[in-house]
């Protein structure tokens, strides 16, 4: 009896076995799919519908991957803006060397905006390395209460930067919404300065749907008119000079 108990529950080990561990290894399945599906699929570099075209005046064109799936509030902004021609001539009011270049103010001084409602933070796991687009926002000083810190956060509109090198301080408390694919090298040559005395300008913003056109370069600027020659003093005549009276002889 205890022969054939031993030999039914091997028989049942080898039926049961792969049975429960393929239920096992479905539950797996089933939580991996909960952890990729947390996220919206990553939009295809090539979809016109995400890609963001800046002409800049320094000698060509910038193309921006721009990524919903990470922060949706603010890539829905920036197409808004380009579709009611924002960007076309906004300078680059801002621009460290070795860390960013900051645009998107209509001010041109980094005190304004859009009209529009703020964006709220989107803070996501994209880094901040070179040719990383992120939204610009006010920030707290030291100290600051919880609220002013949650202004601060929520203050992103019409701002941007893109990074020249990997600044990962900056990881989760700014939101990356994009990335230079192409024309880095555009962003490189803007003038530096804060602001800078003879700044960069955006010349015109396109999405990739709208079937933008060739790049056109900036018109040259207009030559500063030449200094007028500066007036003659009047010329004036010396005062004639008064007869010296020479003393008469007597006559003898």
């Amino acid at each position: 009896m205890r022969f054939v108990a031993t030999l039914l529950a091997f028989i049942l080990a080898l039926v049961s076995g792969p049975a429960l561990a393929a239920k096992k290894e479905k539950v797996q399945v089933k939580d991996a799919k909960v952890v990729t599906t947390g996220r919206p699929p990553v939009p295809s570099v090539t979809d016109p519908a995400n890609l963001w075209y800046l002409d800049l005046s320094t000698g060509g064109r910038v193309v921006i991957w721009l990524r919903p799936d990470a922060a949706p509030k603010m890539v829905e902004r920036v197409k808004l803006l380009t579709s009611q021609h924002f960007y076309d001539g906004l300078l680059f009011h801002r621009v460290i060397e070795g860390f960013m270049a900051q645009t998107g103010d209509p001010k041109g001084d980094g005190t304004g905006g859009s009209t529009l409602p703020n964006v709220p933070a989107e803070f996501n796991w994209l880094p901040h390395v070179r040719g990383a687009v992120s939204a610009a926002r006010e920030g707290a000083p030291e100290g600051a209460s919880v609220e002013d810190v949650a202004k601060a956060e929520n203050s992103a509109n019409s701002q941007f930067f893109i990074v020249f090198n990997p600044t990962m301080k900056l990881d989760k408390k700014y939101t990356v919404f994009g990335r230079v694919i192409s024309g880095m090298d555009y962003v490189d040559a803007v003038a530096r300065g804060e602001p800078p005395t003879a700044p960069s300008r955006i010349l015109h913003a396109y999405l990739g749907t709208d079937n933008p056109p060739a790049y056109v370069p900036a018109p040259p600027m207009p030559a500063a008119p030449a200094a007028l020659p500066t007036a003659a003093p009047a010329f004036k005549l010396a005062p004639r000079a008064k007869p010296v009276a020479t003393p008469r002889k007597k006559a003898a």
